[in-house]
């Protein structure tokens, strides 16, 4: 397929995926979902990503910049990478080089 470029901004701060499950009850019995921060962000990360016609299946080296309001949050990508999946690559397993950077909005 060849070497290309996809780049886009997604608006919002997203929500650390180590730190965003929530123990609920379905059916009687306990399950982890995404907390209402990570449910908000894949929200809004779906409403702003490029989807390519065809995702791409080859191993992709990614590059991003992530904004927190503030230092308290952990840097942590995975909820983005989880997002791009069906969108930019078929799966976050192809992602075989990553550069993540991190930086306060101002």
């Amino acid at each position: 397929m060849g070497d290309f470029d996809v780049t886009f901004t997604v608006y919002g701060e997203p929500a650390s995926k180590a730190n965003s499950r929530k123990m609920v009850l379905i059916k009687g019995r306990p399950a982890l979902i995404k907390s209402q921060k990570a449910r908000d962000y894949v929200k809004t990360f779906d409403q702003q990503c490029p989807v390519l016609e065809v995702p791409t299946t080859e191993d992709v080296v990614v590059e991003m910049m992530i904004y927190y309001a503030s230092r308290r949050p952990d840097l942590d990508e995975s909820l983005i990478l989880d997002c791009m999946q069906c969108r930019v690559y078929k799966n976050d397993r192809q992602v075989n080089q990553k550069f993540i950077y991190w930086a306060r909005d101002k």
